[in-house]
């Protein structure tokens, strides 16, 4: 079955940097749009960062993020170890949030309704 488990989150102080993982089994990650998700308390689940398989256009030039992390965060893929990474750095208080990894069958959507799989999340914390 499909397993996606993240691990690397913590707390770090504004400013800081944070490298998370995402680690599949089950799936190939070099065919499936993958990208990272948080959500805080009484919020939606948001979309952060994504990234395409070697089939996409413009591949390996494929990554996506949302508007508050560009430049801040960088996604990147290890297709060897099939695991997905997202390097956090300059990190602000706001970016406090469970960090998910997700799997979808699209390419570029950002809604968490279109994503057929879902790790547990990770927990990062910024302090000010």
């Amino acid at each position: 079955q499909v397993k996606l488990v993240e691990s690397g989150g913590g707390s770090v102080q504004a400013g800081g940097s944070l490298n998370i993982s995402c680690a599949a089994s089950g799936l190939t990650v070099a065919r499936w749009y993958m990208a990272w998700f948080r959500q805080t308390p009484g919020n939606y689940r948001d979309y952060v960062a994504g990234i395409a398989g070697t089939g996409t256009i413009g591949y390996p030039d494929s990554a996506n993020y949302a508007d508050s992390v560009k430049g801040r965060f960088t996604i990147s893929s290890d297709h060897g170890r099939n695991t997905v990474y997202l390097q956090m750095n300059s990190l602000k208080p706001e970016d406090t949030a469970n960090y998910y990894c997700a799997a979808s069958t699209d390419n570029w959507v950002t809604q968490a309704s279109r994503y057929s799989y879902w790790g547990r999340g990770t927990q990062v914390t910024v302090s000010s």
